[in-house]
């Protein structure tokens, strides 16, 4: 190969990396920085929203809602506390607390207000939020819920 094509082709290879890094930057990592962690919001209800009419999962986010309804645990694989949450929006969120690592939070009844950071999935429903816990791996940014004070991770 010439070294005009070898030049030529160097630049490319940077120019690529420089583009990729620059996407890679453009939704900063907040939770800790850990590397192939999904994207990071803000968390409003305005961000759920959005991320549940783009379709968008994999969504790092923080937020709050109030319980409108308070469901059986799911004891399938690893045993999750399940309630729904209902964003300032009226959009409806399953959280799904994986309790086989996290405390479940006792007396969560209808009404109560929920903090949350976890990651988004998008589904028909409104979505889901899980990975409200701490990943003993360390290869995941650390979840939690807030409830009356307490914090669940």
């Amino acid at each position: 190969m010439s070294r005009n094509k070898l030049t030529t082709l160097a630049v490319a290879i940077v120019l690529a990396l420089f583009g990729y890094n620059q996407l890679d930057t453009a939704a900063p990592d907040t939770a800790g920085g850990l590397a192939g962690s999904p994207t990071v919001s803000s968390g409003t209800a305005h961000d759920l929203l959005e991320a549940f009419q783009n379709q968008i999962s994999d969504l790092q986010i923080s937020g709050e809602g109030r319980v409108v309804r308070v469901l059986s645990d799911d004891n399938k694989g690893s045993r999750h506390q399940r309630f729904l949450l209902e964003t300032d929006l009226n959009q409806t969120i399953l959280v799904a607390h994986n309790i086989d690592l996290a405390p479940r939070i006792e007396n969560l009844r209808d009404g109560d207000t929920v903090a949350f950071y976890g990651e988004y999935e998008y589904n028909n429903k409104g979505g889901v939020i899980h990975w409200t816990h701490h990943d003993p791996a360390n290869r995941h940014p650390h979840g939690w819920l807030k409830h009356k004070g307490r914090t669940y991770q």
